[in-house]
C-alpha cells in the first residue's frame, strides 16, 4: 500500500520534532555530546506518548555517519535503514512473542559479534515486561557488563512488572502524557500541512479523547478526514467517532443542578436512541462534576482537568452559585452507583434511576453549621418558651452562653429589638373563640394542601392555625396552642411558600402576616402524639435543620 497514516508519515525524525517529552530528549541529547551514553535504558509511560520513537532516534544517533550525535542527519544509509526498520545492527523485537529463555539465550549468543556497518549493535525491546522470569534471569549478566559495541532499549508501558534486578542495571526515563493544547496544536500543523480545513473545536475534542496519547490522536485525524471533503463539520465528526460533545455533559450537569428531570431524560432518550454507550455517559458526567468540584475548589489547570480553556470558564459560570458540599454529595451518590451501571443489563434504566438520586439531593449544610445549630438547640432545653430566631442560627459562631460555675442556665435574648418588629410577629390578647367564614375554610384547606406538597414541615407547623382574612394587599394568619412562639418563627421563615401559594392559587400578591393568639380554649381536642411532639423547640429546631419528619413517638 502506498498510503501511509499520518502517525507513520508524521512521526518524528529528531529529537527537536518530538512533542512534549524533553525532559527525556534534553537529557538523551547532553548525554551523547558528552560522551556519557548509557549502555542500557528503559523507556517507560503510557501508550502512544513516544517510547519506541525516541529509541529509534537514539539508535539513529549513535550509528549515524556523523556520530554519536544528538542531531541525526537522516540521509546517510545508516539512518535511513534505521527510519525504514531494515537496518542491519539495529534490531526491533517485540517482547510479548520473544519471551522465552531460548531465545534471549540466542541474543547472548548473537550480540559477541561486531556490528556490520555501524558503530553499535543496538537492540529495542518493546513491551519488555511480557519477558518470562527465566528470560529476565537469562539477561541479567548481559545486561550488566555487555560487550562494548551493544547497547539496550527497553520500552514498557507496565514499569512495575519489570523485575528490580533488570531496573537497577538500566537508567529509567519516564514518558507523560501529553496535554490537550500542544496534541491540538501538532494536529493543527498537520492540518495546515495537509490542506485540512477544520475547526479549533473538532481539533479540541479528537485531543480530549485521544487522553494524552499522539498516536491515538493521530488515528482519530486520520479516520475524520478520510471520511470528508473539504470542511469538516464538527457535528458530523462527533457522530463518527462516536464521541460525547461537552455540550451534552454540561446540559446534563445542568439539569440535575437545576433538579428538572424532565430535562433530562430527554437527553438520556436522544442518546439511548443514537446509538451511545449509556455506561461510558455515566463515567463522563461522573469526570465532569469532578472537574466542577475542582474549578470551584479553583484549580483551573487544563492539564488537571483535561479540558480547553473555554470548557473550563464554562464550568466556572456553571458553579457559581452552588455549593462544594452539594457537588461531593453528588460525586458521592455517582461512586455509589458506577458498579451496578457497569454491572447492569438495562443500563439505561440504571443510568435514569441513578440520574433520578441526583436530582432529588438537597443541599446539606455543612458540618460546621449542623453542629453549631445542634448546640444552640441544647443550650435552650431549659427553657421551653424561647424562641430562637433564624438571624441566631446564621450567627451562631458569634454566640457564647457559657454559665457560670453553679448557676443555672440562662438563655441569651431570642433576638434584639429591631429583629423581632423586622419578622412582624404579634401577640393578640385572650379572645372569645372566632371561626373562619366558610370561604376562608376553603381557601386555607387549598393553601394547606399546597404548602403539604411544597415542604411538611411548613404544613405540621401550621396545624394549629387559620386564615383570619384576606385582601389583595395582605393575607392575617392566626395561629395557637403550646409553644405556638416556635411554631410562628418557623412558619415566617417559610412566608416564602405561603406567598407563593396565594399567588398561585388564587393570583393575590399578598404580605403574610401572623398573629399568635395565647388562648388554650381554640382547637383543642384531637391532637395526635406525633403533631404534640412538634410542640417541643429541640424536636421542631431539629426537624427544620435536617429537613425531616416524626414517624414515631415513643411515650417512655
Amino acid at each position: 500500500m502506498s498510503y501511509l497514516v499520518f502517525a507513520r508519515k508524521y512521526r518524528p525524525q529528531n529529537f527537536e520534532q518530538v512533542v512534549k517529552q524533553e525532559h527525556v530528549t534534553k537529557v538523551l541529547s547532553n548525554a551523547i555530546a558528552s560522551n556519557r551514553v548509557p549502555h542500557a535504558v528503559i523507556f517507560s509511560g503510557p501508550r502512544g506518548t513516544g517510547k519506541t520513537t525516541i529509541a529509534r532516534i537514539f539508535a539513529k544517533a549513535m550509528n549515524c555517519v556523523n556520530g554519536p550525535t544528538s542531531v541525526p542527519c537522516n540521509v546517510c544509509s545508516s539512518c535511513t535503514e534505521i527510519t525504514h526498520g531494515n537496518a542491519s545492527d539495529v534490531f526491533e523485537i517485540d517482547g510479548a512473542s520473544n519471551n522465552s529463555v531460548e531465545q534471549v539465550r540466542e541474543l547472548r549468543e548473537n550480540i559477541r559479534y561486531l556490528p556490520v556497518i555501524s558503530k553499535y549493535k543496538i537492540y529495542i525491546i518493546d513491551e519488555v515486561h511480557m519477558l518470562s522470569n527465566s528470560a529476565f534471569n537469562a539477561l541479567l549478566k548481559t545486561l550488566e557488563e555487555p560487550p562494548s559495541h551493544v547497547m539496550f532499549i527497553f520500552a514498557t508501558t507496565e514499569p512495575h512488572k519489570i523485575p528490580l534486578t533488570i531496573l537497577s542495571r538500566c537508567q529509567k526515563y519516564d514518558f507523560r502524557r501529553i496535554n490537550i493544547k500542544n496534541i491540538s496544536e501538532h494536529l493543527a500543523n498537520i492540518c495546515n500541512q495537509e490542506n485540512v480545513q477544520i475547526n479549533k473545536n473538532t481539533l479540541d475534542m479528537i485531543s480530549k479523547e485521544s487522553d494524552g496519547c499522539m498516536r491515538d490522536a493521530l488515528s482519530l485525524l486520520d479516520q475524520i478526514v478520510s471520511c470528508f471533503e473539504g470542511i469538516i463539520d464538527h457535528d458530523k465528526a462527533l457522530d463518527i467517532l462516536g464521541v460525547l460533545d461537552s455540550k451534552v455533559l454540561f446540559d446534563l450537569s445542568n439539569g440535575i443542578l437545576k433538579g428538572d428531570f424532565s430535562e433530562i431524560i430527554q437527553i438520556i432518550d436522544k442518546l439511548y436512541h443514537g446509538g451511545h454507550d449509556l455506561k461510558k455517559i455515566f463515567i463522563d458526567l461522573m469526570e465532569y462534576f469532578r472537574n466542577l468540584l475542582f474549578v470551584k475548589k479553583g484549580i483551573k489547570s487544563e492539564q488537571i482537568l483535561n479540558s480547553s480553556e473555554n470548557e473550563i470558564n464554562l464550568m466556572g459560570a456553571q458553579v457559581e452559585n452552588i455549593s462544594e458540599i452539594h457537588l461531593n454529595q453528588i460525586l458521592d451518590i455517582m461512586f455509589k452507583e458506577e458498579y451496578a451501571i457497569k454491572s447492569s443489563e438495562h443500563p439505561k434504566t440504571s443510568l435514569e434511576i441513578a440520574l433520578m438520586k441526583l436530582v432529588q439531593i438537597k443541599p446539606a449544610l455543612s458540618v460546621d453549621i449542623l453542629i453549631n445549630r445542634i448546640d444552640l438547640l441544647r443550650k435552650n432545653i431549659g427553657n421551653p418558651g424561647n424562641i430562637i430566631s433564624p438571624e441566631v442560627f446564621s450567627e451562631a459562631k458569634t454566640i457564647k452562653s457559657e454559665p457560670e460555675s453553679g448557676s443555672i442556665l440562662k438563655s441569651e435574648p431570642a433576638m434584639p429589638p429591631e429583629k423581632q418588629e423586622k419578622i412582624n410577629i404579634q401577640k393578640s390578647k385572650p379572645s372569645l373563640v372566632q371561626f373562619p367564614d366558610e370561604d376562608l375554610n376553603n381557601k386555607w384547606e387549598k393553601i394547606m394542601a399546597y404548602v403539604g406538597k411544597k415542604r411538611m414541615t411548613l404544613k405540621v407547623n401550621l396545624n394549629k392555625s387559620k386564615l383570619l382574612s384576606l385582601t389583595d394587599k395582605e393575607a392575617s394568619i392566626e395561629m395557637w396552642g403550646n409553644k405556638m412562639e416556635v411554631h410562628m418563627v418557623q412558619a415566617d421563615r417559610s412566608k416564602d411558600i405561603l406567598k407563593e401559594a396565594f399567588l398561585e392559587l388564587f393570583n393575590k400578591n399578598v404580605q403574610i402576616k401572623i398573629i399568635g393568639n395565647v388562648s388554650d380554649e381554640k382547637k383543642k381536642g384531637g391532637v395526635s402524639s406525633i403533631n404534640k411532639a412538634y410542640d417541643y423547640p429541640l424536636v421542631s429546631e431539629a426537624v427544620e435543620i435536617f429537613q425531616g419528619t416524626i414517624v414515631k413517638v415513643n411515650p417512655n
